[in-house]
């Protein structure tokens, strides 16, 4: 997904910056993190208070298994739900969630 893209689909929460990070982008809004594109995949900041409304709508979370210790990580980033690539408005409500997620983060 280029930049223009990104900036397209986020458009409704408002302007946002894009980082290179972590071999993706770091999406921005007012200088907090809310998403990542990694691999190809487009993922929304999360927390305990917004998990419930990811898992309700089928999203999932990102993890990995730690290449030392073998046991899975569990990153406070999810999946877009379903539609809401294509539906600017509930882009937007998730987005929200998201920038919410990653102003908590970071209190």
């Amino acid at each position: 997904m280029d930049h223009d893209a990104i900036s397209d689909l986020f458009a409704g929460l408002g302007p946002v910056s894009i980082r290179r990070m972590f071999g993706g982008k770091g999406i921005y809004f007012e200088g907090t993190i809310f998403a990542l594109e990694l691999r190809g995949e487009l993922m929304l900041k999360g927390d305990a208070v917004v998990q419930p409304d990811y898992e309700s709508a089928g999203c999932k979370q990102w993890t990995y298994v730690h290449s030392r210790h073998g046991k899975t990580v569990a990153m406070p980033y999810w999946t877009v739900p379903d539609g809401a690539l294509d539906d600017p408005d509930e882009m937007t409500v998730w987005a929200q969630k998201a920038y919410e997620a990653g102003l908590r983060a970071g209190k």
